[in-house]
């Protein structure tokens, strides 16, 4: 078989492993961070570095800050709404919608619901998820509430995310 451009496939990679997961499997990685519970549900570990998929849920009043990083990031919102900021301009997403974030571009987001909302996230390559890990902290399940953090400890949070985003391809405009 050739690709379009005429160019052969190479062959299976057999030492790749097929991954199959369960978004309240509790041996997956479940990262609390800005206020959010992010469970990755395929890491680029698993994907040769390709993409990686991360199960949020996102509380009210939760959401990054501004940033922009050099990958690109889709979003499906399965329930649930977000107020998404993209380049300046405001746009909500509700259950159903999926959302592009092309590279480099700035862009934030925010639950400004009563009520949780859930969305699956691909990054492409990955690497997020390993910024979300080296930032966040663990907690036991999808739905287990995030740690109560000091302002001390939420600033240290923050000083770390600024410490590595570069590291992480990641910018924090905020």
């Amino acid at each position: 078989m050739t690709t379009q451009s005429g160019v052969p496939l190479p062959p299976d990679d057999i030492s790749r492993k097929l991954t199959l997961s369960h978004s309240d499997d509790p041996m997956l990685r479940h990262v609390s961070i800005v206020g959010g519970t992010y469970t990755i549900l395929v890491s680029g570990e698993q994907t040769g570095g390709r993409y990686c998929l991360i199960d949020m849920l996102i509380p009210p009043g939760g959401g990054p800050p501004p940033h922009r990083h050099d990958f690109e990031e889709m979003f499906t919102v399965i329930d649930g709404e977000i107020e998404l900021m993209f380049r300046g301009q405001p746009y909500r997403a509700a259950a159903g919608s999926t959302v592009n974030i092309p590279a480099n571009a700035p862009h934030a987001f925010r639950n400004d619901s009563n009520r949780p909302a859930r969305m699956l996230c691909m990054c492409t390559p990955a690497g997020q998820e390993e910024l979300f890990l080296a930032v966040g902290d663990l907690v036991a399940s999808r739905t287990a509430p995030p740690p109560s953090l000091s302002q001390a400890e939420q600033a240290e949070r923050m000083a770390r995310a600024k410490a590595l985003s570069a590291k992480y391809r990641t910018e924090l405009l905020a």
